[in-house]
């Protein structure tokens, strides 16, 4: 490795924290329809006008999305489909994991009707 460059695992860990606040994924999540003008964000996103403006330069700065100028209108896309796919994957995965919980969740509530008696009786005292 060359001195002063970063091991992968550590440029994909720095990718992920870049991903990791909810207004950036927002952001992407509604570029995967297309490109859309700063207002058409603003208008979708509930955040100061500040905020937003923030995580959209966070996401220029990686390279994930692009801007350009129309006139007075500034146009966001996704840099690549990469990043739409990305976002599907990980939709999926947070769909199988939440799926995993909901079912652990219904074994849980289940499992409170067959406790043992001695439990029962413990649980509503003397």
């Amino acid at each position: 490795m060359n001195k002063g460059q970063i091991p992968l695992y550590e440029a994909k860990a720095e990718f992920f924290r870049m991903l990791g606040h909810p207004v950036r994924i927002r952001v992407l999540e509604l570029l995967q329809a297309g490109p859309l003008p700063v207002r058409d964000l603003r208008a979708a996103i509930e955040v100061e006008p500040s905020s937003l403006s923030q995580q959209l330069a966070v996401l220029r700065r990686s390279g994930i999305v692009t801007a350009t100028r129309e006139g007075s209108t500034v146009i966001y896309a996704l840099a690549g489909g990469d990043v739409a796919e990305l976002l599907r994957v990980a939709r999926s995965i947070l769909t199988e994991l939440l799926a995993g919980q909901h079912e652990l969740l219904d074994q849980l509530r289940s499992s409170q009707d067959v406790l043992p008696q001695d439990a029962l009786a413990r649980q509503e005292g003397p």
